[in-house]
């Protein structure tokens, strides 16, 4: 569960240290994002050889959050932290490389090359 503000951490190689919250998909009264949903975040602290900059608004797909989430088979699933993955306007990822753990639910998202680039998939 991703609320404004909230900062995230990058879990792909796009250059980008850390990533803040600063408007949610959908409606206007929406008050939290789960996994599998794209948020719009700025950068905070990138390195230069990146391809994102410092301060620049990019779109994120939430891959990680510490707040459980329920299946339909009734399991939970829970991450330590919150990561996102900085995507470009048709979803595709922006940096060449994934770490650490990405949850089943982008594949029923549409975002295939997100998990096939996933060195795990829970």
């Amino acid at each position: 569960m991703i609320q404004l503000r909230s900062r995230l951490v990058p879990a792909d190689n796009s250059g980008a240290k850390s990533l803040i919250a600063i408007s949610l998909a959908g409606s206007t009264k929406k008050k939290t994002a789960h996994l599998g949903e794209v948020i719009n975040c700025i950068v905070r602290g990138a390195i230069p050889t990146g391809n994102v900059k410092d301060r620049q608004m990019v779109k994120v797909l939430i891959v990680r959050t510490r707040k459980e989430n329920r299946r339909k088979d009734g399991s939970y699933i829970r991450f330590d932290d919150n990561a996102g993955v900085v995507v470009d306007k048709d979803g595709n990822p922006v940096g060449t490389r994934i770490f650490g753990p990405v949850a089943r639910e982008l594949r029923d998202g549409g975002f295939t090359k997100i998990v096939s680039l996933a060195p795990e998939v829970w």
